[in-house]
């Protein structure tokens, strides 16, 4: 960005006091005065920076904005600007017209963050058809979770308005989808009870074996492959595990002809989330996850 007027010449007044050679000039032509002749040299010289810096400004300005026009947008720029959605209860988000960007104006920085609700999103080519799949996911009290209906019909206009000419898009607001585990657990019994629960709690923690599957779960990045054996050598790993054995995975997505979860599927190895992420339960018996500890 150009600096202003002020700004150079004061750089430059700043860069005379450094010079020494320039200090036995004489008082006449050192004296403060606007009208002095150094002062209007220096005016002289800053105004034609200014002029350059504000024109090489423009340039740059009209090279982005040929490159926007120009350039293919890339699956990144669609993830980005699913994050840069913005939507407020009694806010009037609007974009600029003809561009891809809020108009901001008249927000402060506190409105703008908390208009920006989507919290996740992943953008992946179809591989039946020449389409863009945009999942998306919000967060609420730490756990992801869809976002809502007027939520959503606000955000596929704002899709539809800045997507390329002829892309088609299909965006996925799904709520999680479920994964069930059957896991069975040879425990070293000086350290786990047959509950998976420590004898000793003195490092903290209860159920490493059930700690260590929410771990894993949580780092698992949005839409992130979900691999089988890297859940094995996370339960592995966990003091008083001797043997983890993962008898069978499945999983199950969001069916939109009956808008409900499908029946379970096998999981072979390692799967991508339909939604972009999982939910996993140790109650719900729908796809309740089972734990059993031997010795």
């Amino acid at each position: 960005m150009a600096r202003t007027l002020q700004q150079i010449q004061d750089s430059i007044l700043s860069a005379k006091e450094t010079q020494t050679e320039l200090s036995g000039l004489t008082d006449s032509l050192t004296t403060n005065s606007k009208t002095s002749i150094w002062k209007l040299f220096i005016y002289v010289v800053a105004y034609a920076i200014w002029v350059l810096e504000t024109l090489f400004d423009t340039h740059k300005a009209e090279v982005l904005d040929a490159l926007t026009q120009l350039k293919p947008h890339t699956a990144r720029w669609y993830r980005n600007k699913a994050l840069a959605f913005q939507y407020g209860v009694g806010l009037d988000f609007k974009l600029i017209e003809d561009t891809d960007q809020f108009n901001n104006a008249t927000y402060t920085a506190e409105q703008i963050a908390a208009s920006k609700i989507i919290k996740y999103a992943a953008v992946t080519e179809s591989s039946i058809e020449s389409r863009l799949i945009v999942k998306i996911a919000t967060e609420k009290n730490g756990l992801l979770e869809p976002i809502g209906e007027d939520e959503k019909f606000s955000f596929d206009a704002y899709i539809n308005e800045i997507k390329d000419a002829g892309v088609k898009i299909t965006v996925l607001n799904y709520v999680p989808d479920r994964l069930q585990l059957k896991l069975t657990i040879k425990i070293d019994p000086m350290v786990l009870n047959r509950n998976g629960m420590k004898i000793l709690k003195s490092d903290g923690g209860e159920f490493p074996v059930v700690e260590a599957i929410s771990a894993y779960m949580k780092e698992l990045p949005f839409n992130g492959m979900l691999v089988l054996n890297h859940l094995v050598d996370k339960l592995q790993a966990v003091e008083g595990v001797l043997d983890p054995r993962l008898e069978y995975a499945k999983t199950s997505w969001i069916d939109t002809a009956s808008n409900g979860y499908g029946s379970l599927k096998d999981i072979k190895g390692e799967t991508l989330p339909v939604s972009g992420y999982f939910t996993w339960s140790l109650s719900n018996e729908e796809y309740k996850t089972i734990i059993e500890y031997v010795v």
